[in-house]
């Protein structure tokens, strides 16, 4: 039997209440793609891990699992639930023009169809779920725009439902609902970032975590590196340009896939591991220069497993490399966005001079969670 929302959604309407969640975006960096699912897998061996570790601040046995850190940012999409039809679902965004509708339970497995699907599986009737992006422009820049509206949709859809999945299982849910629907190649760290926020590390455990009961596709161990009184210290040694040059990300992560069959490729993907635990360390201990090299030597190993990844980032990475920074295509590069990081915050600033006019920047806020509800009564 589906949940009919629509007289519930009549009177949110009227009293201009609307169920709604913000969900946010995320920028990447080392350890970026260890987070799909043939990375996971590759690279994920039984790991002695302490009895408790929540007292482990390094994490030192984990330097040689997959993982991720992920920096929530205040560009994302925000989804409201409207009265619909009844017996019917929607999908409507606002930046891309286009709607996608179905009578409950009817709804056809197909790329175009993914978020209808969600709202689908948690059996809702009589709503359209309304998208709209947080900052035009930014929905294909690498800061994983589809993922985060996935999730979000989950998010909604579970709070309407009445929760009846667990913060794992939406992760679980967006990432395959964008994959196995032909929507793009993606993982669980912009998922993740999206349910959790702040700056974190993600350690991956594509089978569970051994030693808990719950298991499945999405877990991971979760630590805070960067509290929010200090997200400011980064802030001012990051900025994200785009590069207004786009090219497919599905073309990169598949080269990037292909290498994991190949001696040569398999080996440089592994070396990954260690630099992302790097990267990780380098920004909880505010270790500048180690987060400087960790970000240069992610990007090589990159950059030698596909040329592609670099395609409208040269020109930025040459005048980084001349002001004491580094230049990161987020992503796999394609969507145009390109993370620029500096020890010295001077030069962030100069670099935002060098390229006003040319490039256009982003403006960011680091956010300490992944996304926010409003005007939620669960059923």
């Amino acid at each position: 039997m589906a949940i009919d929302l629509f007289e519930l959604l009549k009177i949110a309407e009227k009293n201009k209440q609307l169920p709604t969640v913000i969900a946010y975006n995320r920028i990447d960096g080392p350890g970026s793609s260890l987070d799909l699912r043939e990375f996971q897998q590759s690279f994920w061996t039984l790991p002695q891990m302490p009895t408790d570790i929540n007292f482990d601040q390094t994490m030192g046995w984990s330097r040689n699992l997959p993982r991720t850190v992920g920096i929530t940012i205040n560009t994302g999409t925000k989804i409201e639930a409207h009265p619909y039809k009844k017996d019917f679902i929607s999908v409507n965004s606002v930046e891309y023009k286009s709607e996608v509708f179905s009578k409950h339970g009817q709804v056809l497995p197909s790329k175009e169809n993914w978020l209808l699907k969600i709202l689908d599986i948690f059996g809702l009737s009589g709503v359209s779920f309304v998208l709209n992006n947080l900052q035009a422009g930014t929905r294909s820049a690498g800061l994983g725009g589809s993922a985060t509206a996935a999730t979000g949709v989950c998010i909604l859809a579970n709070e309407l439902a009445g929760r009846p999945f667990s913060n794992f299982q939406l992760i679980a849910l967006a990432s395959r609902m964008e994959q196995d629907m032909g929507v793009s190649i993606t993982g669980t760290q912009e998922q993740s970032n999206t349910i959790f926020g702040g700056v974190r590390d993600y350690i991956w455990f594509p089978w569970g975590i051994p030693g808990h009961l719950e298991s499945g596709f999405g877990m991971s161990i979760q630590s805070e590196l960067i509290s929010p009184d200090n997200y400011n210290e980064l802030e001012k040694r990051i900025v994200v340009f785009h590069s207004g040059i786009e090219h497919s990300s599905s073309d990169v992560n598949s080269v990037w896939r292909a290498a994991l069959l190949k001696i040569d490729g398999y080996k440089l993907h592994k070396l990954k591991l260690e630099i992302a635990y790097l990267f990780r360390e380098g920004l909880r201990l505010t270790k500048w220069n180690q987060v400087l090299i960790s970000i240069r030597k992610y990007r090589d190993i990159r950059t030698k497993l596909c040329e592609a990844y670099m395609d409208g980032a040269r020109e930025i990475l040459s005048h980084a490399l001349d002001n004491e920074a580094e230049a990161f295509p987020l992503g796999a590069g394609a969507g145009g966005g390109i993370l620029v990081f500096s020890p010295n915050p001077a030069s962030i600033d100069k670099l935002k001079q060098i390229f006003k006019g040319v490039y256009r920047e982003i403006p960011i806020k680091i956010m300490s969670k992944g996304h926010e509800l409003f005007n939620i009564t669960p059923k």
